[in-house]
């Protein structure tokens, strides 16, 4: 019941929903004929912060900065015995094939870890998150399936299927790999909330960042002047994490990683692992 309820909160809380309540109640002020000055300015600022929020110059320069806390990830002859995908957005319709039923930032997140396991032959893919309401497929298995119709063996996948956010993931993990050094994937953005889950969690996580959405490179002339819901989702990802890192914050936990530039915990190599 927690769980919904924090899910719920937190969905009303991200921008298209908050401004538009907020644009709401200045068209209930107008048609009740009430503060007709507080309405203008509602729906005023409402229209103004939802218009600069879907433009792509606004968007990704807030997210910029959250996904440039870990670098992409290159291999430098490191040996790692596991690499944890964390789970998505995600469905299943057993008539689609496997990768269409990966939405939003699973999908790269699968495709990052696979492209790690080729570079480290005998790591086993871990796979997290639990099922959805009436799914009868979890998230974790979603994405094993995926996986293996692109080639990894199922004797090279762990599935927990039990974790229903971040937190509940790096507890899991911890109980499987225990002092073991894991590459960390998830999307960019998410990582720096998810590394000090997993820090915080005893674990020593290599951040692998996937899914990264702050375009820095050219576009046509009109994707960087008029709105579309490709930027608004943009700036709902600040938003998200921001409000996430709020929540860890609260409970005491920070990101305890190196800082912007580095790669976190410093690789192992083949004598140092243990477990």
């Amino acid at each position: 019941m927690l769980f919904t309820l924090k899910k719920f909160i937190g969905g009303l809380l991200l921008p298209l929903p908050l401004l538009l309540l907020v644009m709401g109640a200045g068209l209930v002020l107008l048609w009740l004929n009430r503060g007709p000055k507080i309405a203008r300015l509602l729906l005023s600022v409402g229209w103004l912060l939802l218009l600069a929020l879907s433009l792509q110059p606004v968007a990704d320069r807030l997210l910029a900065p959250l996904e440039a806390h870990y670098p992409t990830w290159q291999p430098r002859g490191e040996t790692v015995k596991w690499i944890v995908v964390l789970g998505g957005g995600y469905t299943w319709n057993p008539h689609w094939p496997p990768s269409a039923n990966l939405i939003n930032n699973s999908l790269p997140r699968v495709t990052e870890g696979i492209r790690q396991w080729r570079a480290h032959p005998g790591a086993t893919m871990v796979f997290t998150g639990a099922a959805a309401p009436g799914n009868p497929v979890s998230s974790a298995e979603a994405a094993s399936r995926v996986a293996q119709s692109l080639g990894v063996p199922a004797s090279a996948i762990v599935v927990l299927d039990s974790p229903r956010d971040t937190r509940q993931e790096a507890a899991s993990v911890a109980m499987l790999v225990g002092q073991a050094p894991l590459m960390l994937v998830t999307s960019a953005n998410h990582l720096p909330r998810a590394m000090g889950f997993f820090t915080a969690a005893g674990l020593k996580p290599l951040p692998v960042p996937a899914n990264q959405l702050a375009i820095e490179s050219p576009l046509q002339p009109q994707e960087k002047i008029l709105p579309s819901p490709l930027w608004l989702g943009h700036s709902e990802r600040v938003w998200y994490e921001t409000l996430g890192q709020a929540w860890q914050w609260l409970l005491g936990i920070a990101d305890r990683a190196a800082p912007s530039g580095n790669r976190g915990p410093t690789p192992v190599k083949d004598a140092d692992v243990r477990g």
